[in-house]
């Protein structure tokens, strides 16, 4: 069974770039975001390191440790970093968990669990393990996505959708399509209007089931 939204992430422990982690330990008490590559050293993957080394001040301020997966080992992770850095024009800070043996791609359910790498080997042959995954102080898996090897993620909607989370586990809210912070949540079906006028003052009805109010804090 597939890792679902809710269910706590696997713990483990592993090697990476910047020495050895032990994951629910590394994650602490912060928001996380743990993104998957198949291969180091490859276009669409570089890039995407980058856009993340980019964000650095972002992910700090909203109180997020980032941390990537390579099916690579540590020494080709240092190579790579060189190369992110200088897409990049800004420093990789991150880790980069070393996964030679698909423990943690596996965990994540990003390949089966007969996969293995073979000689040789090429993108391909782990292009499945192209996933974002944000998970909560808690350690719950908050959100996922997955994309092809041909189409580069967008880390501005990864952020966007971490500012989405934090929002609605913070305040008890909804965010409607296109959400982005400054404009108006909905408030929870759940929520009676009295107990909406109590929280959250005045609100709008649009429709029964879709009221906005002004987003807390």
């Amino acid at each position: 069974m597939g890792l679902r939204i809710n269910d706590t992430v696997p713990d483990f422990s592993a090697e990476t770039d910047e020495g050895t982690i032990r994951f629910h330990d590394w994650i602490g008490d912060s928001w996380a975001i743990l993104f998957s590559h198949p291969k180091d050293f490859t276009p669409v993957c570089t890039t995407e390191f980058g856009a993340v080394a980019q964000l650095a001040d972002e992910w700090e301020k909203r109180g997020t440790k980032v941390i990537g997966v390579s099916v690579d080992g540590v020494e080709d992770h240092k190579k790579w970093k060189g190369d992110i850095e200088m897409v990049a024009g800004a420093t990789a800070g991150f880790p980069i968990i070393a996964d030679t043996g698909l423990e943690v791609s596996k965990a994540f359910d990003m390949l089966p669990a007969e996969a293995y790498l073979p000689d040789g080997r090429t993108p391909a042959d782990s292009a499945t393990v192209r996933s974002v995954f944000i998970i909560g102080p808690d350690k719950q898996l908050k959100l996922s996505m997955t994309y092809p090897m041909t189409v580069g993620r967008n880390f501005a909607e990864v952020l966007r959708a971490l500012d989405g989370l934090q929002m609605s586990v913070g305040n008890g809210v909804a965010t409607p399509a296109n959400w982005v912070p400054g404009e108006d949540v909905i408030i929870p079906p759940t929520v009676s209007n009295e107990d909406a006028k109590a929280k959250f003052g005045d609100f709008e009805t649009v429709l029964p089931y879709l009221r906005k109010t002004k987003a807390p804090g």
